[in-house]
């Protein structure tokens, strides 16, 4: 169906048409308008639209065939780990159990929700070799501020209130700067080596008493293992600051190597990537955070304990840095995650790390020499191209990312790592087939000789899609946001 023949739902319509019948009112009728109706709903009514049940099954079951996700399609986002999320986990979340209860339930009706709540961060403790951790933050970005809100508040505890810098790779994720700053610290810069690595010899320069903490994820978001990890973190533990471990990349270590062991004294984890919960469209996420004992009297409160055979939260944590989200957290994607850990195992979650690597590699070493490999070194579970070449053909890795979408892929992330010219980040993730991957793999290639032959196929591609080529500066500088019936 071209967009001429699907009609948006105002043009499906027609007045007096329902899509429900109401029985007759039993009670005596009210009129609301002189009490709550304002000027502006007066001059400006709802204008929704008149349509019938059919109508509005058809025209949102087709929006929903428009749509493209990780159950229609390879999501070969780096950095995002847009990875199939098992249906299991939406079973048990539906569970009356779970879906039914509230948070402002007295603790001794909804035990069973809160062992598992408990049991989850027994596994998240031993998974990452932190102390404690809290379920609370939302989001991978709340993870990052909530540690460093408690890192600042031990060095203020201890009377360091000069410690105000917070050290940032220059390949790091955009949160981890805006993080910093949104915890009122001041982000300092440390460069990249040759390798794609932090680069040591800045680091001890940059390092100083003004340090609160270093802001890292390894592998790093090149996809590189960060091999001199150990020294970092004497190098700034030295200096009297802490390490947070940013956790967007753990699906490539789990089962080898844990932050604890590496030396972070905080870390935040996104259960809504590396534990499959879905998080599509901006949401729902969960990242939670671990800390070493030292920062656990800082964690937000209330903190899940238990006694005995009873679970309760414990409020009177008078170090606490507050509480940062309503409630506990979301507890639907923690309890998604709580059933992929008891599902895959330890050895299951080995293999998810195993199978990670594997599919990244496969992939680089097949487009190492079709696209530029900045970094030619094994990577973990992601990898960074440049489109180098094919910039000087006239075809931009825009353009590349636009082409693919008539092979019927999502594109990968591009212009991230901003230290690598015309990027492409491709996470192939653990749950791909090898056919996909092959796939995907004989498309870009065929792109990078389209661009050579055809360079006006690329830069004006898509050509496929429902929509085409977007004026994207006008969107996002000028989005229209509503539906105007003038």
């Amino acid at each position: 169906m071209t967009t001429k023949e699907f009609p948006l739902i105002f043009e499906r319509g027609k007045e007096g048409r329902t899509s429900y019948s109401l029985p007759e009112m039993d009670v005596p009728e009210t009129d609301l308008a002189s009490e709550f109706e304002t000027d502006y709903i007066r001059k400006n009514p709802s204008g929704l639209p008149e349509v019938s049940e059919l109508d509005i099954m058809r025209h949102y079951t087709g929006l929903s065939k428009r749509n493209y996700g990780v159950d229609t399609g390879f999501y070969p986002l780096g950095s995002c780990t847009m990875k199939y999320n098992p249906k299991m986990n939406e079973d048990i979340a539906r569970l009356e159990g779970f879906s039914h209860i509230h948070p402002y339930q007295p603790t001794d009706t909804v035990q069973g929700a809160l062992e598992v709540m408990y049991d989850l961060q027994t596994s998240l403790k031993e998974i990452t070799g932190m102390h404690e951790i809290s379920l609370q933050s939302a989001a991978g970005a709340q993870g990052e501020w909530t540690a460093l809100m408690m890192i600042r508040a031990l060095h203020e505890a201890n009377g360091d209130t000069e410690r105000t810098k917070v050290i940032v790779p220059d390949s790091a994720h955009g949160t981890n700067p805006a993080s910093a700053a949104v915890a009122g610290l001041e982000a300092v810069t440390v460069k990249t080596n040759p390798d794609g690595l932090v680069d040591i010899e800045h680091l001890k320069q940059v390092v100083g008493n003004d340090t609160a903490a270093l802001m890292l994820t390894n592998p790093n978001t090149l996809g590189l293992f960060e091999t001199e990890i150990k020294e970092m973190a004497e190098i700034v533990h030295e200096a009297g600051g802490r390490l947070y471990y940013d956790g967007a990349n753990l699906n490539a270590i789990m089962g080898y190597v844990r932050p604890g062991d590496m030396g972070f004294d905080a870390v935040h984890l996104n259960l809504h990537k590396t534990f499959t919960g879905p998080h599509g469209g901006g949401g729902p996420g969960s990242g939670p955070v671990g800390v070493t004992e030292e920062l656990e009297p800082f964690l937000p409160k209330p903190v899940l304990k238990n006694q005995g055979e009873t679970y309760l939260f414990d409020y009177d944590r008078p170090q606490s840095i507050g509480r940062i989200k309503p409630y506990y957290g979301n507890f639907g994607i923690n309890l998604r995650a709580y059933t992929y850990i008891r599902s895959m195992g330890a050895e299951g979650l080995r293999k998810v790390s195993e199978y990670a690597v594997l599919n990244a590699n496969y992939m680089m070493r097949s487009l190492e020499s079709v696209y530029d490999l900045p970094y030619r070194q094994h990577c973990k579970h992601e990898f960074v191209l440049s489109g180098k070449k094919q910039k000087k053909l006239g075809v931009r890795t825009l353009d590349i990312a636009k082409r693919l979408l008539d092979y019927g892929y999502h594109p990968p992330t591009i212009y991230f790592p901003l230290n690598v010219e015309e990027a492409m980040m491709v996470e192939p993730t653990e749950t791909e087939s090898k056919e996909t991957l092959d796939g995907f793999i004989d498309s870009i290639i065929q792109i990078a000789k389209e661009a050579e032959e055809e360079p006006e196929l690329v830069q004006e591609a898509p050509h496929e899609t429902i929509v085409k080529r977007m004026d994207e500066t006008t969107a996002a500088r000028k989005p229209v946001l509503k539906y105007n019936r003038e």
